[in-house]
């Protein structure tokens, strides 16, 4: 059956059964209509005849689960009309094409990779070898811990990762060194091997050589033949400047090695950034709560904020300072790329003295007795009562 086909035609209508009908329905439904249009029944009926055709083939797609699932997903990829058949908006071009798409190249006629040829070859192959696929390599995954000063400014760190790598001693090949792999007489190299299912072919892994195309008789001493290795490296990862705690950093083509050619996988790291005793982040901003004292929030004064790093900047604060007021210090938070920094943001905070000699206590005895008019709580009351 062609791919044409095997798209175009309504297994479903023909059997006048509906798409989700249970095996055993598609199995009575079958029966009855072989018996209606059996040649044996209508003997010289040329119509008969193609109508039986039509039912048996039919039945041999959807009888079977697995070719049944395969129609499915075929004919969803593209979709159909409600009378079983493609849309005439979507029709069959001159060269084959569906709405003026080449069937050859949507199914890997034209020999390019990543085509949906790959996804369906299994459904559609039509004979004849192919030449087996490389394989990209495994994703890997490792962990870092870093200083939090280090992920705000960003820093150069050792990992070690066991991978999948070429073997040394064969190159890669398999074999051992001096004698090279043969092409597989079964599948002519290409992998897969063609079996009959009803209609059309299925293409499955060649168990001769297990899909590989080739037959290694001499195994390389060192990988048994496999053509990988598993070694342990050290790599130095560069942490970008400004990384989270938790971010996860890819590395391109750091992974695992691709087979037959294949690319090799990527590396992932994720980060986890410990804690500072003094900073704190939000997003871009870091942030510091900076305790200073009655006198400094009441009649105001100039007061050093340390900077992550190392120094300090100078922050005014001006008299009458409430506490738990926040500041910015723009352009010392974490570093943007392509861009300008987040900010410092600090919060002051009243340190209340915890003794207080008898000199300090008769200073504030006074100045309790000359704010005794002030009262911060007035009408306080009258607002929680209130409606």
């Amino acid at each position: 059956m062609s791919t044409q086909d095997y798209l175009d035609k309504d297994f479903y209508a023909a059997l006048g059964v509906p798409k989700d009908a249970k095996a055993a329905e598609i199995k009575k439904a079958y029966r009855a209509l072989a018996r209606e249009f059996h040649p044996d029944v209508n003997k010289g009926d040329e119509k008969a005849a193609d109508r039986f055709k039509e039912i048996s083939e039919a039945y041999d797609v959807l009888s079977d689960e697995t070719t049944r699932r395969e129609y499915d997903e075929a004919r969803a990829l593209f979709g159909s009309s409600r009378s079983g058949t493609f849309e005439s908006g979507a029709g069959w071009g001159g060269d084959g094409g569906i709405g003026g798409v080449d069937l050859g190249d949507l199914f890997g006629a034209s020999g390019g990779p990543g085509g949906i040829g790959d996804i369906f070859s299994s459904v559609f192959s039509a004979g004849g070898g192919r030449r087996s696929a490389a394989r990209r390599g495994n994703d890997l995954e490792t962990q870092v811990r870093i200083g939090f000063a280090e992920a705000v400014e960003g820093t150069t760190v050792p990992i070690r990762i066991s991978r999948e790598g070429p073997c040394p001693t064969c190159s890669g090949s398999g074999a051992r060194p001096g004698t090279t792999p043969r092409v597989c007489p079964v599948c002519s190299g290409s992998g897969h091997v063609n079996r009959s299912a009803g209609a059309f072919a299925l293409s499955e892994p060649c168990r001769n050589c297990l899909g590989r195309g080739r037959l290694i008789d001499d195994p390389c001493p060192t990988c048994s033949g496999v053509g990988t290795v598993v070694t342990t490296k050290t790599l130095q990862i560069r942490v970008p400047a400004g990384v989270k705690d938790g971010q996860r950093i890819k590395l391109g083509g750091r992974g695992g090695a691709g087979v037959a050619g294949g690319p090799s996988g990527d590396l992932f790291v994720i980060v986890h950034v410990d804690k500072h005793p003094v900073f704190g982040r939000k997003g871009d901003n870091l942030t510091i709560t900076l305790p200073v004292t009655f006198a400094e929030v009441a009649l105001g004064a100039d007061v050093e904020v340390p900077v992550l790093g190392g120094g300090h900047v100078t922050l005014r604060v001006p008299p009458g300072t409430s506490n738990g007021r926040t500041f910015r210090v723009r352009g010392r938070g974490v570093p943007r790329e392509g861009g300008k920094p987040g900010d410092l943001l600090v919060t002051v905070e009243v340190a209340v003295p915890q003794k207080l000699d008898a000199r300090s206590k008769e200073l504030l005895e006074a100045y309790r007795s000359a704010t005794s008019d002030h009262d911060p709580r007035v009408g306080l009351n009258d607002l929680a009562g209130g409606d």
